[in-house]
C-alpha cells in the first residue's frame, strides 16, 4: 500500500511541479550577409559584386520554411534587403541581389534568379532550413523574376532543381506579359503588350508550384498590372492548374501594395 501511494505522489509531483520549472527558450536570428551564389570561371567583376545574397535564419530552430525574396526596381534597380515584416518569424528570408539592365541584356537577370533559388535549396538545410519549404516572392520586377523562373522549368533545369520542387510562388505585383525592359531592348513600347517566352503567361501549366497573385487596387496599379494578374489567374485555371489565386488590395497602388501583400504572405506561409 505504501509503494502505491509513493508512486502516486512522484506522479503528481512529476507532472504539476516540473512542467512549471521548464523555461521556454526563445527564438534568437541571425544574418548571414554578402554570400555569393555563383562561382567559377565565368565570373566577371558586375557578378562578383551583384550575384549575391543575405540569409536571415532562426538560430535554434530546424526544418523551418523559408521564404526567397527578390526586390523591385524595374530589372534596372534596386538592393536586396531583408523586409521587416518578415522578420521575427519562425522562418528564414533570403534576400537576392541580381544584375541589372542596362549593363546586362536578358535574360541574365531571370538566370541570376534561378541561379539564386538553387544556392538555396542545394544549400539551407546547413542553417537548419528545409529544402522542400522554399516559398519565392518578390515585388514588381521581383515577382515577375519568382514567377518566371517557377513557371519555365529550363532556368532551374539548368542548375538540377525540378522548378516544381518549390513549396509555393507569391509575386506582389509581377508582370505576366513580357517585361517592359525587355520589351525596351527591342524597341517595343510600354503601351505595346507582347506575350513570348520572356512572358510568365507563354508559360501557364497545369502542374505548376500553388501560385499566388497579389496586386493592387486596379484603378491605382501601374499599366494594367491587375488586367495581367487577373487574365494569368484565368489562363492558369484553364490549363488545369488547381491551386492559382489572386488577391486585389483595394486602396493601394503599385508601391503602397507591398506592405499589405506581407501579412497575405505571411497567412500563406502558414
Amino acid at each position: 500500500m505504501n509503494h502505491i501511494i509513493l508512486l502516486i505522489s512522484l506522479f503528481v509531483i512529476t507532472t504539476f511541479v516540473a512542467p512549471a520549472q521548464s523555461k521556454t527558450v526563445a527564438i534568437t536570428y541571425k544574418t548571414e550577409t554578402n554570400i555569393p551564389y555563383r562561382s567559377g570561371e565565368n565570373m566577371d567583376q558586375y557578378m562578383n559584386d551583384r550575384c549575391k545574397l543575405d540569409v536571415y535564419y532562426p538560430e535554434n530552430e530546424n526544418n523551418f520554411t523559408t521564404v526567397v525574396w527578390f526586390h523591385g526596381g524595374g530589372l534596372t534597380a534596386g538592393e536586396k534587403s531583408i523586409p521587416e515584416r518578415l522578420k521575427n518569424q519562425r522562418l528564414a528570408v533570403v534576400a537576392v541581389n541580381y544584375r541589372l539592365s542596362p549593363k546586362v541584356k536578358s535574360p541574365a537577370f531571370i538566370d541570376d534568379a534561378a541561379a539564386a533559388v538553387a544556392w538555396v535549396i542545394k544549400n539551407i538545410s546547413k542553417y537548419g532550413g528545409e529544402p522542400e519549404k522554399i516559398i519565392v516572392s518578390g515585388h514588381s520586377a521581383g515577382g515577375y523574376l519568382a514567377c518566371m523562373i517557377g513557371l519555365d522549368k529550363h532556368y532551374l533545369a539548368a542548375y538540377g532543381i525540378d522548378a516544381n520542387s518549390i513549396q509555393k510562388l507569391v509575386p506582389f505585383s509581377g508582370q505576366m506579359i513580357t517585361h517592359f525592359v525587355i520589351r525596351k531592348e527591342r524597341e517595343i513600347p510600354d503601351t505595346q503588350p507582347v506575350i513570348d517566352e520572356f512572358a510568365p503567361l507563354y508559360h501557364v501549366r497545369a502542374d505548376a508550384p500553388p501560385l499566388y497573385l497579389i496586386t493592387g487596387d486596379r484603378e491605382l496599379e501601374m499599366l494594367g498590372r491587375y488586367e495581367e494578374n487577373a487574365y494569368m489567374c484565368r489562363m492558369m485555371t484553364l490549363s488545369g492548374h488547381k491551386k492559382t489565386t489572386l488577391y486585389e488590395l483595394d486602396g493601394f497602388n503599385h508601391g503602397g501594395m507591398a506592405e499589405p501583400a506581407f501579412d497575405l504572405l505571411l497567412k500563406i506561409v502558414k
